[in-house]
């Protein structure tokens, strides 16, 4: 078999994650331009999943689906809470588990957070701001361990907002995600 048949074959059993890898593209675009991921893209991309595993899967698919859907909220939930992230990157990675479920998506976010923290250091060392970040990253960590209260905590990050440089987190959940599905041979 060819090699060019075989991506060609690979792209059709794995239409989903070759759809989902492209709303993610999509969305990483989006943030990077606005920082914002649109709900016109998130909602209908997991009620897509919901319907492609209910239909493929049935009501199994649909409970594994559902299940993914709150992995991906759950996730990235907290960073929302104390405002580290916008909700729609929250609800990029829970389309995500709509699609691949649980497992998939808890790895996809392992390695969405690996790059995520590795654009983060870059962006700061390129911009020369490593002190300044490293204070204000100390400053955050003592606040979670003291303050405690998620509103109080979303808050102070809102001041902050406009000392930091702001990651458009959908990035590194296309960047990550979709290194996952070639990774582990999903793509293919």
């Amino acid at each position: 078999m060819s090699f060019l048949t075989e991506v060609s074959t690979g792209v059709v059993e794995n239409w989903h994650i070759w759809l989902v890898s492209a709303v993610l593209v999509a969305a990483a675009v989006i943030d990077g331009r606005k920082l914002k991921v649109p709900n016109w893209l998130t909602f209908p991309f997991a009620m897509a999943g919901w319907g492609y595993s209910a239909l493929w899967f049935g009501w199994a698919g649909l409970g594994w689906s559902l299940m993914g859907t709150g992995v991906g909220l759950l996730l990235l939930l907290p960073a929302y809470a104390v405002g580290g992230m916008g909700a729609g990157d929250v609800k990029l990675l829970a389309g995500v588990g709509a699609w691949v479920w649980g497992t998939v998506t808890f790895y996809a976010f392992c390695a969405s957070a690996m790059v995520g923290g590795m654009l983060a250091v870059a962006m700061v060392l390129y911009a020369r701001k490593f002190r300044q970040h490293k204070a204000q990253f100390l400053a955050i960590l003592i606040e979670m361990m003291i303050v405690r209260n998620p509103e109080v905590l979303a808050k102070m990050a809102e001041q902050r907002k406009g000392s930091m440089m702001l990651l458009p987190y959908a990035i590194p959940i296309a960047i990550g995600t979709i290194t996952y599905f070639a990774w582990s041979g999903m793509l293919i």
